[in-house]
């Protein structure tokens, strides 16, 4: 009698990282320079990575999530960013939402909403920045006055990734005294009077996802539509950075691992001074310094993904640091790809200069790195 084994966890992290492989090799890869070129957002193949568990990765099964580990989510990531970086980083955006609304909402809420975001027949935004607050999170204006069992939101939202294609938006308002311990979150449904989107933004690149204003006047939500209780928005929106910052670190990896194997062909095939631009020592070092950079973002990464799986204290630090490291390495790792290439890296045509646009933005959102290292720094000096 025969027994059929049962796999190891490492045999199904494999096989769902071939399937996400072959979800970016089929369903992106042929169209991310068109749809960069087009300003196309590609609402229908993101409906169908959510049939694949893409839209819930690490929310909880009784509502229509996979239920995976935020390990499991990097690698998921690295790979979806291989296909195009842009559609990538916003499955981490929508991610965070559908998270936050999971680990946050009451039952209601969570029956309400997840399902929809799980299987991505619903897409998410998350509204935090705003035109004159950035980094400064807790400076936030956006008000929502309660008004008996409503509660009436006024303000405006900057470079709001998916708005004005979202069917819901987690916004942090502030609902009390200064400082983070006046912001609340709410969900806002599209559709409700009041709510409404400036233009598409004019950027440098993630051309392939929306990214606009979002204007809230007299906005009214039940207050039945506030995660958690009023003064917890601050903590919210922190804890879903956390996973933000890791995930668009991957995303990171991502674009730049595949700018690194296109360079690694090109200069095999490329011929220059007689003989493969490979035979060139300092190409060779190039390479090695591109691959020993990466390998050391992807440990890091996976080392907070790990914190965070096991609710360790230090796992802000942890993504704090690993979010600098690999977006300063990917996007330096991307251009140093565009360079081998010489002039034909600057061409459309190869690939490699969008994702080198793509990626310049990872520095500065989810927190900046300069944010990045100033929460590594004071955790040093508060633990000496």
């Amino acid at each position: 009698m025969s027994r059929t084994a049962t796999p190891t966890a490492a045999q199904e992290r494999a096989a769902l990282v071939d399937a996400v492989r072959d979800f970016a090799e089929t369903e992106l890869v042929p169209h991310a320079a068109q749809w960069d070129r087009d300003k196309f957002f590609p609402v229908d193949t993101l409906r169908t990575a959510g049939e694949m568990g893409l839209g819930g990765i690490y929310v909880r099964e009784d509502v229509g999530g996979s239920a995976l580990s935020r390990r499991d989510a990097v690698a998921i990531f690295e790979e979806l960013a291989k296909g195009d970086t842009t559609i990538a980083a916003y499955i981490s955006i929508h991610n965070m939402v559908a998270w936050m609304i999971d680990a946050f909402g009451d039952d209601a809420q969570r029956e309400r909403w997840v399902p929809g975001l799980a299987e991505m027949s619903a897409l998410g935004s998350y509204c935090l920045t705003e035109p004159g607050a950035g980094s400064d999170a807790a400076a936030i204006t956006t008000s929502a006055v309660r008004e008996g069992d409503e509660y009436a939101i006024n303000g405006v939202k900057q470079f709001i990734s998916g708005a004005g294609s979202s069917a819901v938006y987690v916004v942090m308002v502030r609902t009390g005294e200064p400082g983070a311990k006046g912001i609340s979150a709410i969900v806002v449904p599209d559709g409700t009077p009041g709510l409404s989107f400036g233009p598409n933004e004019e950027k440098m690149g993630w051309n392939a996802q929306p990214t606009r204003q979002v204007f809230f006047d007299d906005v009214r939500v039940p207050v039945s539509h506030r995660l958690g209780e009023e003064g917890d928005g601050f903590g919210i929106a922190m804890k879903g950075l956390n996973g933000g910052r890791v995930n668009i670190g991957a995303c990171s990896l991502g674009g730049a691992q595949w700018s690194l194997e296109r360079a690694t062909r090109y200069v095999q095939e490329r011929r220059a001074f007689g003989g493969p631009l490979a035979e060139n020592q300092s190409v060779v070092f190039a390479l090695a310094d591109m691959e020993t950079e990466l390998q050391a973002a992807r440990a890091l990464l996976e080392r907070a993904a790990e914190k965070m799986d096991e609710g360790a204290p230090d796992a802000a630090v942890a993504c704090a640091l690993a979010k600098r490291f690999a977006t300063d390495a990917a996007s330096a790792a991307a251009n140093a790809a565009l360079q081998l290439h010489g002039g034909y890296g600057y061409l459309k045509e190869y690939g490699i200069e969008r994702v080198v646009r793509d990626l310049r933005v990872h520095q500065i959102l989810e927190g900046t790195n300069e944010i990045m290292k100033m929460i590594i720094g004071r955790s040093l000096l508060e633990s000496a």
